[in-house]
């Protein structure tokens, strides 16, 4: 028998694929059986309901134990009105799955409540992605068509007074927990709605839950909590999903508490525990096309708001140029971020951006403001393991004829991989002295006394 099935191409040992594909098309029909059972529940709820349980389905003066047995209470009668047998434990599924629909973001609630999962990604009804640990997987939950997944996005982008149609089938929202939300529809999208959510932990994360998870090292993290106190001008750079916001976040818990910071997104997901903070928000056009403010009128605004720092979630167009100026004006210890590969690359980005704002600019000036501006470069990457990684913490200095120097004072080197898939590596500091120690003087900060060893003999470190 092994000898027929080396000959047919498959090792002895293999399962026969045939059992496989068998198992997953009755693992399918089961779960499309579930999804009209729960589909027939819930048309009966709401057709039987009566006014004043919509009354109190509406309100909110309820908690979620009083809807479960409501809704149970009709589960009930369905099921026995029904002559297929459901166990006890799909009973319970059908509940609640049904209080989700009624006060969640339905079939997509539970991998939200999920702490483990990082980002949920729908691929139109039927597919449903997550990341988990940096890696994604595929999931079993479906909406029921296009119709129930689009009523779920209306439900998110409603209460921010923000449409998704044909007209308008691209929108940025938020979840009320801060989580980031994306939602792009036909006839944009050929394969039905798409969302991505960017999930928020429950608990901002600290700088040394980043150090435990090796995103830096104890090294860096004090130099740059020294960084954020002598008001240096920072931008973080990296690829999208591999953590600037979540850096800009913890890189804003060292602003001293007595400082006036405005922060400024498309939409928003920073979460700073000062209490003088004034969070703004971009706003898209209306139906005439008309109303739209962008994150340029809103930097602009921002200045005459005296603001002691101004933090932009990310620059993306013309607002860098403003967000230079302001650099360049006194507002030291701005943050903000940009997609880019390197340190080079999202210099290069910003004088792009900067000719994007319609000024008739020569490069050498555009360059002597961003070299004026900038004095710190914080570069994210997510590594091939799931991992997120600061790769170079590098210094902006003068111009040289026309080209910005750049110093780097951090670097990551990645030795290779161990057996289990992760990037095995070690941060090594260049032991270069930085151009910015008058701000520190200026602003009565010294730089960490681990700093200074590394500026005398260099450093490395696991």
């Amino acid at each position: 028998m092994s000898l027929l099935l080396e000959r047919l191409g498959r090792p002895a040992g293999e399962p026969i694929q045939q059992k496989t594909i068998f198992g997953r098309r009755q693992a399918e029909a089961k779960e499309d059986n579930y999804q009209e059972l729960k589909l027939a529940i819930h048309r009966r709820i709401v057709d039987e309901m009566s006014d004043q349980e919509q009354q109190f389905l509406a309100s909110n003066n309820h908690t979620r134990a009083e809807v479960e047995e409501l809704i149970s209470s009709y589960c009930q009668r369905v099921l026995d009105d029904n002559p297929m047998n459901v166990p006890r434990g799909e009973r319970a599924r059908i509940v609640a799955d049904i209080c989700d629909e009624i006060l969640g973001l339905g079939p997509i609630e539970p991998l939200l409540k999920d702490e483990s999962i990082t980002e949920v990604m729908i691929n139109g009804p039927k597919k449903i992605f997550v990341e988990r640990k940096g890696k994604l997987q595929l999931t079993n939950v479906q909406f029921h068509d296009d119709a129930h997944l689009m009523t779920i996005i209306e439900r998110i982008v409603s209460p921010l007074g923000r449409r998704i149609d044909e007209s308008s089938p691209l929108v940025d929202a938020r979840l009320q927990d801060g989580s980031r939300v994306n939602a792009i529809v036909p006839p944009l999208s050929l394969i039905g709605p798409c969302v991505t959510i960017r999930k928020f932990t429950k608990n901002p994360l600290s700088i040394d839950n980043l150090v435990g998870f090796g995103t830096l090292s104890e090294e860096m993290a004090e130099f740059l909590e020294a960084c954020i106190r002598a008001r240096l001008n920072i931008i973080v750079s990296g690829g999208t999903g591999s953590g600037k916001t979540t850096t800009l976040n913890v890189l804003s818990s060292f602003i001293p508490n007595d400082e006036r910071i405005v922060t400024i997104e498309d939409a928003a997901e920073l979460r700073l525990q000062q209490q003088h903070v004034v969070t703004l928000e971009s706003r898209p056009a209306n139906l005439e096309g008309r109303g739209a403010i962008t994150i340029r009128d809103l930097v602009r605004n921002a200045l005459r708001m005296r603001p002691d720092r101004i933090i932009v979630g990310e620059v993306r167009s013309g607002e860098a140029l403003d967000m230079l100026q302001a650099m360049n004006t006194g507002h030291d210890g701005s943050l903000t971020t940009g997609h880019a590969n390197s340190p080079r690359d999202i210099l290069s980005r910003l004088e792009t951006m900067v000719m994007m704002a319609g000024m008739d600019l020569p490069v050498r000036a555009i360059r002597e403001q961003i070299a004026s501006a900038l004095d710190l470069v914080i570069q994210q990457s997510r590594i091939q393991d799931g991992s997120r990684k600061i790769t170079y913490i590098t210094e902006v200095q003068k111009m040289e004829g026309d080209t910005i120097v750049l110093q780097d004072l951090f670097t990551y080197k990645q030795t290779g991989v161990n057996e289990s898939g992760k990037s095995v590596g070690y941060y090594e500091a260049s032991g270069l002295q930085p151009m910015f120690l008058q701000k520190f003087k200026m602003n009565n900060v010294e730089l960490p006394n681990s700093f200074l060893k590394n500026t005398m003999n260099g450093f490395k470190g696991e």
